[in-house]
């Protein structure tokens, strides 16, 4: 949108003779955005496709609410859930985009593909009750974006990329080229873009537009990048969490007048050496009352900056590397007395963001096959627990003991906060469960035991074994964990005596197993990512999880993915820090471990993490082990010399390699550190090591 009043602090550094952004999205994203592109509703051939969400089962992107001030009742509005009474659409065009978007019905829009907007800078006025979210990574907004007008509300916008609006001039007061804004909408949840290089602004919420939540976003390459306000009343009430602002130079983001703004969990990066150099980072002007909890500024020019007027309260905030201005004062007022929410910790704001921001490739993807499924199938059977006795089971185990042996139908088993301790097995006779925490924050649910490989048997029979000392243990296939915890607590100092200190969180030995927002922490041997038997296809997609360990924490023979994840390096139970992260086991002529678009990071010694190292189980010579990590984030704790051999083999003879990694942990091609070449990483992609399988939350 136009400019906001002057009068903002500093002056930035403007980027001369700048070269236009290549298009496309991160390397990273390719496979992905390719594998989400699926198979479209069977049956509806080409153009704009329909699938009924009262005769087939909604996929969970398709009927997701809301958090924050969006979620909150107000103004006749029950939240924010915004199309999912209506049908599911699938455009490719700009007239099928606008055709639903500007319809009075209800509709999930489902954009799968790039759609090139013309004119340049058009904005398409979008009517209430519509979620319009991208198809995996593919969904892409090129040179124009959307328009909220008074009264629009309910309305969803996800999983999208709106991009390449800018003409040519850093501040631009000409074309008013926005990718959202909202003039008096309300009820309005912004979620996991990608939104950059555009002409004005990236989101201008204006003239009284309320209960707007901006989450898990990715704004970048921007000048006028967040604007709040264009308005002298006092009513705007919005939720800003977990957005990463980086490379943009003012309104990060400017909010004016607004009643309530909370901020909390976002990473603003002013990245050195760039043509963008930050003018101001959070911005409270006029009335505005602000809550600023939790984020992270790395190299910001003045940070956090108030109007005499307008009032921040700080709690818990980074700050590294900035200078200026970084103020508070006053009291505003408590979010929680509106909504619930849980904080990460500031530290970790930056892997969680570099690894979770944007679009996601399990959003909005439905494939002819799972759409046909869920038609002929019943709804979804929910079993309930809760440690207090207020659900159908107090155990996780007793809710995956009633699942039907040879049940065809996902079963969910919704397990309330607490901490649960006990050991969980889902046999292989029952496919197609999914444990759900069902809290606010993946750490709400826990699932945790402490059993090692040589903890003893409670009948005398021996002791665990590395496998079946696992927390958790998965053999069925179509298996799907979310929004919980999985540990193993095994006390190593106190233990000593024991012969075997491998302690597993969480094992798999299925087929399509998908992990989705959860958290699995150990020591050693924390992830087993196996087959059910050497010969059997095991495909495991994790994302937008995070993984702890310190000795070969990710491990075992199954061809799986770790997807835009954290990966936490941690000390050993004495303090020291050497480690490695992964061991595969691979077979030949199967895909071992892919980590793509993740963080490795950790609390321990410089150089003293391996990537990995070849476990040739039982001295197998006929294994061959992979590990491929690209598109990667690596702090200063891995080795120059990232893979090493293991009990006499060496990891020469196996397949172990980097593509694209970046970061103070990353290193140049070497006989010692081989790194793919284009040909060899364009073979080497996540749709690749899942072999036409879909991960689809259900």
């Amino acid at each position: 949108m136009s400019e906001q009043p002057t009068g903002r602090p500093g002056r930035a550094r403007h980027r001369r003779g700048r070269k236009a952004l290549a298009a496309g999205i991160p390397l990273a994203l390719t496979a992905a955005g390719a594998l989400a592109h699926g198979t479209d509703v069977a049956g509806l051939g080409l153009g704009a496709q329909r699938a009924s969400a009262a005769t087939t089962a909604a996929p969970a992107w398709a009927t997701a609410t809301a958090d924050g001030f969006a979620s909150v009742d107000a103004l006749g509005q029950n939240g924010t859930y915004g199309g999912r009474d209506g049908e599911i659409v699938t455009v490719r065009t700009q007239a099928e985009l606008e055709k639903y978007a500007t319809a009075a019905e209800p509709y999930v829009i489902v954009v799968a593909g790039t759609i090139t907007m013309s004119p340049v800078g058009k904005e398409i006025k979008v009517a209430s009750d519509k979620t319009i979210v991208g198809r995996g990574t593919s969904g892409h907004i090129v040179g124009g974006g959307f328009f909220l007008g008074q009264g629009v509300h309910n309305v969803i916008l996800r999983n999208l990329t709106i991009r390449d609006s800018y003409q040519g001039v850093w501040n631009d007061k000409d074309h008013d080229f926005d990718a959202v804004q909202t003039d008096g909408a309300h009820h309005v949840w912004i979620d996991h873009n990608d939104l950059r290089h555009m002409a004005d602004g990236l989101i201008d919420v204006r003239k009284d537009s309320s209960y707007v939540t901006v989450s898990w976003n990715r704004l970048s390459d921007n000048n006028k990048t967040f604007g709040i306000g264009w308005t002298e009343n006092v009513t705007t009430d919005i939720t800003i969490h977990h957005n990463w602002f980086r490379e943009t130079e003012q309104r990060n983001p400017s909010t004016d007048n607004a009643a309530h703004a909370h901020l909390y969990n976002n990473f603003l990066e002013d990245v050195p050496g760039t043509d963008i150099a930050s003018s101001y980072g959070n911005y409270a002007r006029g009335k505005t009352r602000m809550v600023l909890e939790n984020s992270y500024f790395q190299g910001m020019k003045n940070p956090v900056v108030k109007d005499a007027t307008a009032t921040i309260v700080q709690r818990g905030n980074v700050f590294s590397g900035t200078s200026g201005r970084n103020e508070s004062g006053g009291t505003a007022f408590d979010p929680k007395t509106y909504y619930a929410y849980t904080l990460d910790q500031a530290k970790d704001v930056p892997s969680v963001l570099r690894s979770g921001a944007g679009p996601r490739p399990s959003i909005g993807t439905t494939t002819a096959a799972a759409t046909t499924k869920a038609a002929a199938a019943t709804a979804a059977t929910t079993l309930t627990v809760a440690k207090d006795g207020s659900g159908q089971y107090r155990t996780v185990q007793a809710a995956v003991n009633a699942v039907p042996a040879g049940n065809t139908s996902r079963v969910i088993v919704a397990v309330r906060p607490g901490t649960y301790r006990e050991t969980v097995k889902v046999p292989s006779t029952k496919p197609h469960v999914t444990i759900q925490g069902t809290g606010g924050s993946r750490k709400d649910t826990v699932i945790v035991y402490g059993n090692a490989a040589g903890t003893p048997k409670p009948d005398g029979s021996g002791t665990y074994g590395t496998s079946g000392s696992a927390t958790v243990a998965v053999e069925a296939d179509d298996f799907q964990a979310r929004n919980l915890t999985i540990s193993n607590d095994f006390d190593e100092r106190a233990h000593q005596s024991l012969s075997g200190h491998q302690a597993v969180a969480l094992r798999t030995a299925a087929d399509r197993v998908f992990l989705d927002g959860v958290i699995v922490e150990g020591d050693q041997d924390t992830l087993l990512l196996d087959t059910a038997a050497k010969d059997r296809l095991g495909r495991v997609y994790v994302t937008n999880s995070y993984v702890t360990g310190n000795v070969d924490f990710i491990f075992g023979r199954a061809t799986a993915v770790i997807d835009r994840s954290v990966i936490t390096l941690k000390k050993r139970w004495d303090g020291t820090s050497a480690g490695y992260v992964t061991a595969p086991s691979t077979a030949a002529n199967r895909r071992g471990f892919l980590i793509a678009g993740s963080t490795v990071t950790g609390d321990v010694a410089a150089r003293s993490f391996h990537l990995g190292r070849p476990w040739h189980a039982g001295g197998d010579a006929s294994l061959d082990p992979q590990t491929t990590v690209r598109d990667t984030t690596l702090s200063a704790a891995i080795r120059t010399t990232p893979w090493t051999d293991m009990s006499g083999f060496s990891w020469k003879d196996d397949r172990f390699a980097e593509y694209r990694n970046t970061g103070p942990g990353a290193g140049a091609a070497s006989g010692d550190r081989p790194h793919l070449t284009d040909a060899q990483a364009a073979d080497q992609e996540i749709a690749d090591w899942l072999a036409g399988w879909t991960p689809t939350a259900s």
